[in-house]
């Protein structure tokens, strides 16, 4: 199901749009971070990876960890656009009783292979979902996204190693490298560059892209694919709140979620078509 560059620009704008009005209408989450991660997403869901919606706990599906898991939002657009479930489930996020609760729940949301949310933890499951593709002999790959300002955790560096280590070839994660934390810029709060460098460090094959060009992405994990014995980490340059120009670049909607008047101005900044 690879979609052409043309359709996947369309699809990030659904993505950005489902983003703006589950947000809204919950009146709690984080935009920013999840706005950012848009193209690296599409990608990832409509082009790149070898699932199955009507078999979601399939062995050999490729996995996929959202390490930042506080962008929920676009990991559920992108679930239930590929039809994993109802898109109409989309406005429930976050309410009681919901299935979309503010961080994702392998246990109640078909097609999240890990509850995340603390960070750290994601790239950490990757990493063991890896290591059990090589001793089970499978051949299906392991994908993560993680936040520049998670890479203040000790526990990503603990699993890097660990990656290396075991020569996870099977594995490529992303870097949604904004530059931006819930506090402000990552290079004030803990200053963690130069993170290709720190990553090269580690035996790490590292690529650094566009992370909102789509041409980028696709053969940055096409080129992961051909390195062998050691993991992939494609470091993404992308903007905080992309496509919102009230957001973009602004720290404070790391967590805060616009009203009705924002939330009309953001839809027709973005365009595209419900």
């Amino acid at each position: 199901m690879k979609k052409t560059i043309e359709e996947l620009e369309q699809i990030a704008k659904v993505l950005r749009r489902d983003i703006i009005i589950m947000l809204t209408k919950s009146a709690s989450g984080h935009p920013g971070g999840s706005l950012s991660a848009v193209e690296i997403v599409t990608a990832l869901y409509f082009y790149e990876m070898n699932i199955d919606p009507e078999n979601p706990r399939s062995e050999d599906r490729d996995r996929f960890v959202l390490s930042k898991g506080h962008a929920a939002p676009v990991l559920y657009s992108a679930l239930a656009r590929r039809g994993y479930f109802d898109v109409d489930e989309l406005n429930n996020l976050r309410k009681f009783g919901s299935i979309l609760q503010g961080h994702p729940n392998m246990n109640e949301v078909p097609g999240v292979d890990m509850s995340t949310g603390s960070l750290g933890q994601g790239i950490s499951a990757a990493v063991g979902m890896a290591i059990a593709g090589k001793m089970d002999n499978k051949d299906y790959r392991v994908y993560s996204l993680l936040g520049d300002g998670e890479l203040e955790e000790g526990q990503v560096w603990e699993a890097a190693m660990a990656a290396a280590h075991y020569k996870l070839d099977n594995l490529t994660a992303f870097v949604d490298y904004n530059g931006l934390q819930i506090d402000g810029l990552c290079k004030d709060v803990m200053n963690n560059e130069p993170i290709a460098d720190k990553f090269r460090a580690f035996r790490w094959n590292v690529i650094e892209i566009d992370g909102h060009n789509f041409k980028e992405i696709i053969n940055a994990i096409e080129t992961a694919k051909t390195v062998k014995e050691k993991p992939t980490m494609i470091v993404c340059r992308t903007v905080k709140g992309k496509g919102v120009s009230f957001m973009e670049n602004q720290a404070s909607w790391h967590g805060t979620v616009p009203n009705i008047d924002q939330c009309e101005q953001a839809l027709k900044e973005i365009g595209g078509e419900q």
